[in-house]
């Protein structure tokens, strides 16, 4: 399909796909904040240079301001087209946005259409696609048909969304896209958690392409996955959905945490500053004794404790709470969390949502 030079993004958002590029021209800070999901970042302008142009603007003048940019967006375009683009043929048509002006992405997409490559300009630029995102996700959530899978800590709920992933179920993973595992020691090595407003973004490229005559499962959560907030929308369909229930042997959890936090166990100082959060709920007796387990490498009694004194407790008293029919729950008894087991939970999941009748009596043996 052909699009205007300039376009609109509630336009052009079905077919998004349809553009051989999406460039972002904001500087590296903007870019890595939020962006429009599969973007390329191509600044006009790096972070310091932004900071160098608008501070000429304020202390000399508009005209010397826009002069030191016109300069530096010229040199910047050029590398990237000498480093980026140089294999690109006549008729690759990509998409450029800035944050909202357009003088940015204006600059791109000119020097682009009279190189001869039919370039397509966002309109309103970040700033009419944060709008759009905000304006959606509630739409979106609309009519979905949740599954939530439910279970205490440990009972391989995230490893069972990715599983049903691979079988080409739909699934909204909440916690891979937040990049934590929603608990006060979910924290991820080496990944930070994105901004809020990539974390919607996240969401929202997901919830844009959900099917909603099938099934989408998602794991029961709390209103934040670490530091972000997950949208209210999604947290009012997830919070009254069918739920399925995990039933796994404490021992068996205790083993898979054991091996999804080996992180702590390398580091039983980080794990005790973590501890400290929950100082307030267990008391400082309570703490220092599981800092003690930390720093004496006794992991497996640990997690043991943790679960069955916080977790756990913590689990039961919000499960009936929140999920409104956790009551009803399809319960599914994993025996291993191996592939095996988890293929062998899958049918059983699907075998239910085909009759689409959940029932109290649907238990995998």
């Amino acid at each position: 399909m052909k699009y205007p030079e300039v376009c609109f993004f509630d336009d052009i958002v079905s077919d998004l796909d349809q553009f051989d590029c999406i460039i972002d021209v904001r500087s590296p800070s903007e870019f890595a904040e939020d962006h429009i999901p599969g973007a390329i970042n191509c600044p006009v302008l790096n972070d310091e240079e932004r900071v160098r142009v608008g501070t000429m603007y304020k202390q000399i003048g508009a005209f010397e301001a826009k002069r030191l940019g016109a300069a530096l967006v010229a040199i910047n375009i050029g590398n990237h087209l000498n480093h980026l683009f140089q294999d690109k043929p006549k008729e690759w048509r990509p998409l450029i946005y800035c944050w909202r002006g357009g003088n940015r992405s204006g600059s791109m997409a000119h020097i682009f259409s009279k190189i001869g490559w039919p370039a397509a300009q966002l309109h309103g630029g970040y700033k009419a696609y944060r709008q759009h995102v905000n304006q959606h996700i509630p739409l979106l959530a609309q009519g979905i048909k949740w599954r939530v899978l439910c279970g205490p800590t440990g009972s391989a709920k995230s490893r069972l969304l990715a599983a049903l992933t691979n079988v080409g179920q739909q699934v909204l993973d909440l916690e891979k896209y937040a990049c934590h595992r929603g608990s006060v020691l979910g924290d991820i090595p080496d990944e930070r958690q994105p901004s809020q407003k990539h974390f919607e973004s996240r969401i929202w490229e997901n919830l844009r392409k959900i099917d909603k005559t099938q099934y989408v499962y998602v794991e029961a959560e709390s209103k934040k996955v670490g530091n972000l907030r997950v949208p209210d929308s999604i947290m009012e369909g997830i919070r009254g959905a069918a739920c399925v229930s995990l039933k796994l042997d404490i021992q068996k959890r205790v083993n898979l945490l054991v091996e999804d936090y080996a992180h702590f166990v390398d580091n039983p100082d980080h794990l005790g500053k973590q501890l400290d959060f929950l100082t307030s709920l267990h008391g400082k007796e309570k703490i220092t004794q599981w800092k003690t387990l930390a720093s004496q490498h006794d992991i497996q009694t640990l997690v043991r404790k943790l679960l069955e004194e916080h977790y756990d407790p913590a689990y039961h008293k919000s499960i009936n709470k929140n999920f409104s029919q956790f009551l009803t729950a399809q319960e599914i008894a994993l025996h291993e969390i191996d592939e095996q087991s988890m293929q062998e939970a899958i049918k059983h999941i699907i075998a239910e949502q085909e009759t689409d009748q959940p029932s109290t009596s649907s238990r995998m043996r």
